[in-house]
């Protein structure tokens, strides 16, 4: 029998100033191969430049984002999205007025990621060894 989770009753997690991600699916609720999250974004904010070591997908909910894949750079809005393939630089930012929310999808269970700024935290919601 499916053990359906209430989206709305979990928690909303503070990332950087004007961010917050709400972790989906992951390893810690019985996810063996995707990571699935959603991020609430101020105007101006969103995520620095990063990789991962497998494929994500970011759409866009509401509002209206800067993405940038490699040296490239799209304007998203709702209803739209991008691939990205491992090892691609990316991240994007709010350049909307309003609140950006983006949906992603990371083809691992954990939130491996790898910054340009080394002092950020690179694994998240994986559980304890």
């Amino acid at each position: 029998m499916p053990h359906p989770i209430d989206t709305a009753r979990l928690p909303l997690e503070s990332w950087r100033p004007g961010v917050q991600t709400r972790m989906l699916a992951s390893a810690l609720n019985g996810a063996a191969e995707l990571c699935v999250f959603e991020q609430f974004c101020d105007p101006g904010t969103g995520a620095p430049t990063h990789y991962h070591d497998v494929e994500e997908i970011l759409t866009v909910l509401e509002g209206q984002a800067e993405v940038w894949l490699n040296d490239d750079r799209a304007t998203l809005t709702a209803g739209q999205f991008v691939i990205i393939k491992a090892g691609d630089k990316h991240g994007f930012r709010n350049t909307g007025s309003t609140a950006l929310h983006m949906h992603a999808i990371l083809a691992e269970p954990v939130f491996r990621t790898y910054f340009d700024d080394r002092t950020e935290t690179s694994l998240r919601w994986a559980p304890a060894p």
